[in-house]
């Protein structure tokens, strides 16, 4: 039955089912459709079911499952479909240090641990907020549109800087960063807003990367190479510091 709760004990009927489109892809979709429709009429017919297989993709592209957020006050999750490209000690963004007069402080400017993870054009494009709390910056950056699996896209890249903070004052940033073929940033939230971990913030239209920043004293759960899930994969927990060992296949 559409709707009905399915919980870990056992209760309620799955069944498979196409996952629900995000309003931002269905605009696309439609265009398409309607492209695809004109060509039908005026007889172009292959171009008109290449138009339909356009179409197919938006609708994919901008696919948006339900997750499940792990229930733990101290978990970062991750903010994207994708994979682990990089992980390295950098200092957080100038535009997540700075004083921006809202009388909430910044990041310090000491090197943290930043999480890069690639997504690719079969990812899910929906990012999420890596833990819950208020959204103290939102912070968009016009730039280049370089392969976005490169170091330097941190930099010169179009870009979309947030900073989220607990009420305990711990403060995650985190960044979309458009990509070769990503040509737009969207964001659900704004300054002020009170987010869960997990929630839908933003979107990066066709391929893309996001940075995480994590606070002081806390080390990835995660390594080089790891496929992640948004709102469901642990990246790291807040004050720990593991040493973890991938395996290369």
């Amino acid at each position: 039955m559409a709707g009905e709760i399915l919980d870990n004990r056992g209760r309620g009927e799955a069944g498979w089912a196409l996952p629900p489109v995000h309003p931002e892809g269905r605009k696309f979709a439609l265009i398409a459709a309607g492209i695809a429709l004109l060509f039908f009429v005026i007889g172009w017919s292959f171009l008109a079911w290449t138009t339909v297989a356009a179409s197919g993709g938006v609708l994919a592209f901008f696919r948006d499952p339900a997750r499940v957020v792990p229930q733990d006050d101290d978990v970062i999750v991750a903010p994207a479909d994708g994979l682990v490209t990089l992980i390295a000690r950098v200092p957080p963004p100038p535009e997540l240090q700075v004083d921006d007069g809202s009388g909430h402080g910044g990041m310090a400017g000491d090197p943290v641990t930043r999480i890069s993870i690639f997504m690719s054009m079969f990812d899910v494009h929906i990012n999420r907020s890596p833990i819950a709390g208020t959204v103290r910056r939102v912070a968009y950056i016009p730039g280049k549109f370089v392969n976005a699996d490169l170091d330097k896209a941190s930099e010169d890249n179009e870009r979309q800087h947030f900073l989220v903070a607990r009420a305990d004052g711990v403060q995650v940033g985190f960044t979309q960063i458009a990509g070769l073929i990503a040509r737009r940033i969207v964001p659900f939230v704004k300054p002020g807003d009170m987010v869960a971990a997990g929630q839908r913030i933003g979107l990066i239209r066709f391929g893309s990367r996001v940075d995480v920043y994590l606070p002081a004293g806390t080390e990835p759960r995660v390594v080089m190479g790891q496929s992640t899930i948004a709102g469901e994969t642990v990246l790291a927990m807040i004050g720990h510091a593991p040493l973890l060992e991938g395996v290369s296949l």
